[in-house]
């Protein structure tokens, strides 16, 4: 069968093997190794999407499926279902593998956006009463337990009685007889207990012998005394394999029951292991999931890409017009492609590092052909395409960059390598074409299958293949929608007819296929592409400088087969290769001259586009980079404003409250000039220390006095000096620098650091400054004459509750209070009344923090309806 035989080719089973490795379960393995391609796209759909919730749930930090404890126990279900007997292991399995299922159920339930795996899920029957079972009947050493039933308790205990006494018994005679005894040591021959004795000396313990040694001088003796025992506990040891079967035989029965329900649990069990080993796979490829490509509307088209003349004939128009296959609704996107066994052996078999590949093929494209050298990496370009699309197929990731875009082949058929054999008289190209035979087998007979299903009922049900020149309308054709490699088309024979067979045979599969993509070395086939415009040119990069294949496939370009210089690389004679090249054809010289010309071409164009995106991201990262400390300054900018802002505030209320304070003391005091010249300094003071424009820049804190030995700076000469002699009396100080002594004034030093010395003048100020300070303060301090308060009334300062409940009055105060201490006084106007509101008002104020007494006012002001409260 030619798609089994395509699976070998492309070494389906050998990546199969890989991906086992990623497999947590036998039953996984066991799937893995022999994983099937779906038939339909909706198979297809269902694995690709149990593989994109499993790798889901594994990058996810502790969401990871766990299959820990889940055995194959397929076979012990087969034998239980046969009413066969169960072993304690496989008993054990069963409820291992029961209560793995059950962890496993639980950590898919738990997670979110996995609908498939869910569905999947719940659909595991794990009998909890069947494990519960088991544990308590059979021990973690596949035993059967004591507590399973309690005669076979009564019996073991029996049993034990009977082996005490026995050893009793058998130990006093080795105490009394040992000389005849060969070792103190009690064993066992056919389950009953025996001493070895020397066989010169069996006549000392007359008893059954049971067993000689190899050498004859030993002999197992079951001494007379110890025989009615041992066969009473024969007899206990066969009830005890009778209860325990019968123990073994009833879990095994429960086992049964439910078979059908453990069958399902091994088939969702080795599906979410299996969709996990994918997701595992794909995760250490790189790899990305899938778009499928789907077919647009079929339409009819010229064969000539030009448009036909409006003129031309009926008939002319008929013959230059073909049923196409319809386009894909996007082109097959596959970037960066890698072969996933070429990654396998890099990582893990010290391969070569893998060259990736871009396979970008518009909609309209049916064939590509690739040409280019030797050993240039042609047929791994195909093996690589077709198993990303059984990959595609199969659910898998395919390693490839985003987005990775391609159609869902029913089909993937391959000629690649060379099928001669000499048992079945095959050459190359007998091989070649009895492959490529049972391809279009394949191909035809399902194009009438299907065609022969869209014409039942109708009058002609069959419909005959259609050609290059007389197709059929795409309503009577069925769609091809298989993938088709062909490496080394039309070789094996003479160049001639085998170009010419090659065009035959790619220009109907052009027609009968969806896409196919074939490797050759015939020129005529890269003129294809300028006579139909499905077919598409590709070629494998040579290097003209190192001599050697690049491995990466460029596009639209025929490549040079470059068979002289290889073949002088690889060791070929240079002389026969010299000869060689004076047959070579004119014609074919130089078309390979413009070939080289066309690759150098791109080269370049590639060189600036790289360099050009380059550029770009070096733009876009200096555009971000700019954008972010432009981002910063402004937020810096904004934090300084209103780091300012509350300086500011901070600065003004200060301010504020000793005005305040100063105008309160104006007030209560005499009104003298004194104390009006001492409010104007106050003032003064807090205009230096809160006004910008008032602040001085600060100066060098003084205190510093040099002595000698210390190290100084002489501003006014620019010079650091080294102290001589401290200051006299006249504040003069020697001092040197370099080989010069000079006599400086205290006054014009400083010290490193910039630290002025303290001069007598500097001292005398200072104290004049302390002397004035202390005379303010002690002014401020005498007690006040107790004059009455001086204060005016404005809005500000006034509040008016007349009406308000007192609780609601309560809260206006202390609002009114808070805003009042700029001004040390608040009128509070609440009316006569009945007298409630003044009472409760003068109840708040009694206890309030701020307010240092309240009166009511005069009568000119308000009289009993107002109460003036004096703050702190």
């Amino acid at each position: 069968m030619i798609q089994a035989e395509t699976l070998e080719l492309l070494e389906w089973p050998r990546l199969c093997q890989h991906l086992a490795t990623f497999a947590a379960t036998k039953l996984g393995v066991a799937a893995a190794l022999d994983l099937q391609i779906p038939e339909t796209q909706a198979q297809t759909a269902e694995l690709k999407a149990q593989t994109e919730e499993a790798y889901q749930l594994e990058s996810r930090p502790g969401g990871a499926l766990s299959f820990e404890g889940i055995q194959d126990i397929g076979s012990a279900l087969q034998r239980a279902e046969l009413q066969g007997l169960l072993g304690g292991e496989e008993l054990l399995a069963i409820a291992t593998t029961l209560a793995g299922a059950r962890q496993l159920r639980r950590i898919v339930d738990s997670a979110t956006d996995v609908p498939i795996l869910k569905e999947l899920a719940s659909q595991l029957r794990t009998y909890p009463e069947i494990e519960q079972e088991i544990h308590r009947c059979i021990d973690d050493r596949a035993r059967v337990a004591d507590r399973a039933t309690p005669k076979l308790a009564g019996i073991r205990v029996q049993m034990r009685q009977l082996r005490d006494r026995i050893y009793q018994i058998l130990q006093g005679i080795l105490q009394r007889q040992s000389n005849a005894v060969q070792e103190q040591v009690i064993t066992q021959r056919s389950s009953r207990f025996v001493i070895p004795v020397k066989a010169p000396q069996k006549d000392a313990i007359p008893g059954i012998v049971h067993d000689s040694s190899a050498s004859g001088a030993t002999l197992y003796v079951e001494p007379h005394n110890t025989v009615n025992l041992n066969n009473q506990r024969r007899q206990l040891l066969r009830q005890e394999q009778a209860e325990e079967e019968a123990v073994r035989r009833a879990l095994t029965e429960q086992v049964a029951a439910v078979k059908p329900d453990l069958d399902r649990l091994l088939v969702v069990v080795t599906t979410l292991d299996l969709a996990a080993a994918k997701a595992r796979y794909g995760f250490w490829l790189q790899a990305n999931p899938p778009k499928f490509i789907e077919l647009a509307e079929p339409e009819l088209a010229p064969k000539n890409p030009e448009k036909v003349d409006e003129e031309n004939s009926e008939e002319e128009t008929a013959e230059n017009s073909r049923s196409l296959i319809p386009n894909l609704r996007s082109p097959i996107t596959l970037r960066q492609l890698r072969h996933p066994l070429l990654v396998w052996q890099q990582q893990y078999e010290q391969g070569f590092a893998v060259v990736p590949v871009d396979l970008t093929i518009n909609p309209h494209i049916r064939v590509v052909a690739i040409t280019g050298p030797n050993t240039g990496g042609k047929t791994v370009t195909l093996k690589t395409l077709g198993l990303a699309a059984l990959m595609a197929k199969a659910g898998m990731f395919v390693a490839a960059r985003e987005p990775v875009e391609l159609p869902w082949f029913d089909n993937i058929l391959a000629d690649i390598g060379d099928e001669q054999s000499l048992q079945q008289s095959l050459s190359t190209f007998s091989g070649h074409i009895r492959r490529i035979s049972r391809i279009l087998e394949v191909l035809t007979n399902k194009s009438e299958g299907e065609s022969a299903g869209e014409g039942e009922g109708e009058e002609n049900s069959q419909f005959p293949i259609p050609d290059a020149q007389f197709p059929i309308p795409n309503s009577q054709f069925s769609i091809p929608k298989s993938l088709v490699l062909l490496d080394e088309v039309g070789a094996g024979t003479d160049p001639s007819e085998g170009s010419a067979l090659a065009i035959a045979l790619l220009q109907y599969l052009a027609q009968h296929s969806l896409l196919t993509v074939a490797t050759t070395h015939f020129g005529e086939l890269k003129a294809l592409k300028y006579q139909d415009s499905r077919f598409e040119n590709a070629s494998v990069e040579f290097d003209d400088n190192s001599m050697q294949p690049t491995y990466r496939l460029l596009w639209g370009i025929p490549g040079r087969s470059n068979a002289l210089t290889i073949a002088k690389r690889l060791g070929l004679l240079a002389s026969i290769v010299e000869e060689a090249q004076t047959y070579v054809g004119g014609a074919s010289a130089d078309v390979n001259q413009v070939i080289a010309g066309l690759e150098a071409q791109r080269r370049k164009q590639e060189t600036k586009a790289r360099e050009a995106t380059q550029l770009l991201h070096q733009t876009e990262k200096l555009h971000r980079e700019v954008s972010q400390k432009a981002a910063a300054l402004q937020e810096r900018e904004r934090d300084l404003k209103i780091a300012q802002e509350v300086a500011v505030n901070e600065a003004i209320g200060t301010a504020k409250s000793e005005i305040a304070q100063i105008i309160r003391r104006l007030q209560s005091g005499d009104k003298t000039a004194q104390n009006a010249q001492l409010a104007t300094d106050t003032l003064n003071q807090i205009s230096q220390k809160h006004l910008p424009s008032r602040q001085q820049p600060a100066k060098p804190k003084p205190g510093f006095m040099p002595k000698a030995g210390d190290r100084i700076r002489i501003p006014s000469l620019g010079q650091t000096a080294e102290v001589l002699s401290g200051p006299d009396a006249n504040e003069e100080l020697s001092v040197r620098f370099g080989i010069m002594k000079m006599t400086v004034k205290l006054a014009e030093i400083e010290s490193l650091d910039g630290e002025k010395p303290e001069t007598k003048a500097q001292l005398a100020k200072i104290a004049a400054q302390k002397q004035a300070t202390a005379k303010v303060k002690q002014a401020n301090s005498e007690p006040a004459k107790p004059n009455p308060e001086i204060a005016i009334r404005t809005a500000n300062n006034s509040i008016d509750l007349r009406g308000a409940r007192v609780s609601d009055a309560e809260i206006e105060i202390d609002r009114a209070l808070s805003k009042a201490v700029e001004y040390g006084v608040l009128w509070i106007v609440h009316g006569k009344g009945t007298g409630q509101l003044r009472r409760g008002v003068h109840e708040f104020l009694a206890t309030h923090p701020q307010v240092s007494r309240f009166e009511l006012a005069s009568q000119k002001e308000g009289g009993a309806g107002v109460t003036i409260a004096y703050l702190h």
